[in-house]
Parts: structure tokens; sequence; C-alpha cells
């Protein structure tokens, strides 16, 4: 059975289209996919993503810890810095992508994807070692994802300035909107600035209203999965379960930038060591022929298969049907033409840089 977010009533009364999504009940859409893609590219959008996963690594080797279990290398990282990472099996494999925050040089929150939440934790109590406190906080906390080129003066409006990261991938701890205390961080998943809010479930209702109540102004609109999907494709940013999975190795969907191979060892190294360089990777294409691409679509060049579409959809901001792929490195080359069959029907498209906003 589904769970409900604090924030479910919000959804009803708000008009939400609620669906089952990672095992809790979400809006898909308010006004529509189109307008709230549009409001987050030209003024804010709200999100519910209290759906994500929260863990607590603490401790002497709460560092150890993320350095074995994480791929990207965290020794140097200095507190209130966020840092992407992949979690690899040990063949190399992709189990999820996930973000680490530096509180102090014992104490980090790590942030997994919904869907795999579960078999994260199950992985990582699996896999910690030494003087280390390991701790599942998720059903504690409730996620609010304020983006969009407003997004800094919406939070302006009940905040103080001190209270707002200035560089991406930063984090205030100790921040507070009212008397709301909350973690504040400049990170998003739409490809524009914008802010995470975290906090305790029994703030949730209060944050919604101050939140909605400044941004009448500065063009806010309630956005929801649908939009977030389409956004964060035209960002090209990847997706668990389509541009990585634990038969695509991070090394193959240009994911290399989180994934340290100085490191000692982490889990999964040797695996990516043994596979050499890839002979594939994540690609953007652009459909020149009439049609859209969908996501795990084969493709083809002269009738020989040479990959598979990873997302794809009509994008409103590039105003194009686009799409992510892993194809093998000889057709990976920008300009390259390749044909995608769509449920029977072939679409033409070009190889294009990524990303495509």
């Amino acid at each position: 059975m589904e769970q409900k977010t604090a924030f479910y009533d919000c959804h009803v009364n708000h008009g939400g289209k609620i669906v089952p999504f990672a095992g809790y009940l979400l809006p898909v859409q308010y006004s529509g996919v189109i307008e709230e893609h549009m409001a987050v590219r030209t003024a804010a959008g709200l999100f519910d993503v209290s759906h994500m996963g929260e863990v607590i690594f603490s401790g002497k080797d709460a560092l150890k810890n993320l350095n074995y279990i994480l791929t990207n290398d965290f020794t140097n990282m200095p507190n209130g810095k966020v840092r992407y990472s992949v979690m690899c099996d040990e063949n190399g494999g992709v189990i999820d992508d996930l973000l680490v925050y530096k509180i102090n040089n014992e104490k980090y929150l790590v942030v997994v994807n919904a869907s795999n939440r579960h078999k994260d934790v199950k992985w990582m109590k699996e896999h910690i070692f030494g003087e280390v406190e390991f701790k599942d906080i998720s059903d504690e906390i409730s996620q609010l994802a304020l983006q969009g080129p407003n997004a800094e003066k919406i939070l302006l409006e009940i905040t103080d300035k001190n209270n707002i990261p200035k560089g991406y991938y930063t984090f205030i701890e100790n921040a507070k909107i009212e008397d709301i205390p909350c973690i504040i961080s400049r990170t998003g998943y739409t490809g524009e600035d914008g802010f995470e809010l975290y906090f305790e479930n029994k703030h949730a209702n209060k944050l919604w209203d101050l939140i909605t109540s400044a941004g009448k102004k500065h063009d806010l609109m309630l956005c929801g999965l649908g939009s977030r999907d389409t956004l964060r494709l035209e960002a090209a940013m990847p997706l668990y379960g389509h541009e990585m999975d634990n038969t695509i190795t991070p090394l193959e969907t240009g994911l290399d930038f989180g994934v340290k191979m100085s490191k000692d060892d982490f889990i999964g190294k040797k695996a990516l060591v043994l596979a050499g360089e890839p002979k594939r990777t994540r690609v953007g294409l652009k459909a020149i022929g009439r049609g859209i691409v969908r996501e795990h679509q084969d493709v083809f060049v002269d009738g020989a298969k040479i990959g598979f579409t990873t997302s794809g959809t009509f994008c409103p901001f590039v105003k194009s049907a686009i799409a992510m792929a892993i194809l093998d490195l000889p057709y990976a080359k920008i300009g390259t033409q390749v044909v995608v069959n769509v449920r029977g029907r072939d679409v033409l498209t070009q190889v294009v840089p990524l990303p495509f906003l």
C-alpha cells in the first residue's frame, strides 16, 4: 500500500492529480505538464520530493565507509558542501546515484532515490564497518524543491539572506524559515537555479503555506512528477532505471566525474578496471523525422542495432522531441544520424550535445 507524504492534503486541496510513484501517492501534475515545465524555466516551481530517502553516517569511521561504499572521493570535502556520487555493486553496475552532504568530519547526510531507498539501506548496512553509526531517517523528514530563476527571490521573502547558500552544491545546515529549522541546499533536478529544503514532517503544512504565499507575486506554480521528468531530461540529468542500472556502469553513462579511480579502493572498482575503456556511452538524440522517441527503444544504423534509448519525450522549452540513449562508441559522434524504432515505427534522429538546454 502506498504511503502519503506530509503534503498529501495540500496536493488534493490544490487539484493535484494523484498517482502511485515509488511507494507514495504523489501529484503527477496540477495545471498541466507543459505549463508547469515552462514556469520552472521562466519563473519558479514548487515540488514535493518527500519521497526521497535520507540516511545519516556518523562516527569516527564515517568518511572511510563513504569512500569505500561510494565511487566519489570525500576526503577533502569541506563542511557545507554537497557532492554527487554513484554506488556500485561488485560488478561495476549502478545500485543508485545519490548526494552526500558533509555536516562535519564525523557526520554526513546521504540522500538516495525514493524507489531505491530500501535496497540502498540494506546494501549500506551490509557493507558498513568500524566505528560508524548508520541511521535511516527518511520517514521523519519532508523535502520541498523550489526551482527556477525566481526561487531565491521567493526565499528572501520568508528568510534572512544568511540562510540562503550562495554556491551551487552547498548548504546551510542550521537555517531557519521563520521559526522552522531546516537544511537549505542550493541543489535541484531541473537544470535551473534552485533549492531543496529538508525539515521535520510536523512543519510541512506551515512551510508549504509560507512558500506558496510568498511565491504568488513571483509567479510560483505547483509542479508534479510529470514536469520534474521533462525538466531533468532537458537538462540531461540521469535517472536510475533509465540512464543507469545494474547492467550499465557509471563510466558508460557519462558519470566518470563522480567516479574516482585514483582512490585506493571502492566497491566495484576492480570490475571497472577489468572492463577497460567503455565501449558505449550516453548521448543526446534529437528527432529530425516525424515522431516522438520514447524510452527503452532500440537504435539502429543500416539495420544493425547499435544501442537503445533510455529516456525520451517532447520537451516544451527546447521545442523538440529529444531523447537520451546508450550507443556504441563509433556512433556517438555529434551529427551522426541514427534510427530509433518506436513501437514498430522508425524515427530518424541525430546525435546532439548534452545537455539539450
